[in-house]
């Protein structure tokens, strides 16, 4: 059978689409966090992009190693399509890095490997483990977006102003940086969890 008959080829191929479009999204939701003064949280998303991006890159480079040149590869498959507001973009990200990681690229991997392709395979569950820490960040930022705390805490801990350095321990961070003078949207995000129980 030739790689193009494969569900694997098809697989590779929408994947390499959806975490294009998953980039150009959270680069978007990006916008809308810098446009409302969130710089830090529009860093973290910008990484988040990023990742997505370079999935994409390393579907199309797997794709692009085994099968014959290629001008155009026909798709039929749906794609996340959301727009709305910050909160909003925050929500269906957790949404979709949750059915990315624990329904579709493990169903990917699966057909790689009945296929024979044990790389494949394993590069797609590579991929949902990542996507498992992208969902427990968009649900955190989205939670403490939608309750305002993201730049508050019940117990004291350390706030630092990523343009200055400035830091400053207390349950909440300041409004207006005492050094730099730069809105709380510059004050570095805390994730909440270790990255050893990721």
């Amino acid at each position: 059978m030739q790689f193009e008959d494969t569900k694997t080829y098809v697989n590779l191929a929408r994947s390499f689409a959806g975490e294009a479009q998953a980039g150009m999204r959270y680069q978007l939701a990006a916008r809308l966090a810098t446009q409302a003064g969130y710089a830090t949280l529009a860093d973290t998303i910008r990484t988040l992009a990023k990742n997505e991006t370079v999935h994409a890159r390393r579907f199309f480079e797997e794709l692009s190693k085994r099968g014959k040149k290629l001008d155009n590869i026909d798709l039929n498959a749906g794609y996340p399509f959301h727009g709305g507001d910050l909160e909003e973009c925050l929500r269906v990200a957790a949404l979709d890095e949750r059915a990315e990681h624990s329904r579709i690229y493990p169903a990917f991997a699966d057909d790689a490997e009945k296929e024979g392709f044990n790389d494949i395979a394993a590069l797609f569950r590579l991929v949902a483990n990542v996507e498992k820490r992208h969902e427990m960040i968009f649900n955190y930022l989205y939670e403490a977006f939608k309750s305002g705390t993201l730049f508050s805490n019940e117990t004291p801990m350390l706030y630092i102003c990523s343009e200055c350095g400035y830091m400053h321990t207390g349950t909440k961070a300041w409004d207006v940086c005492p050094l730099c003078k730069t809105s709380q949207g510059y004050v570095e995000l805390h994730l909440p969890f270790e990255k050893e129980k990721i």
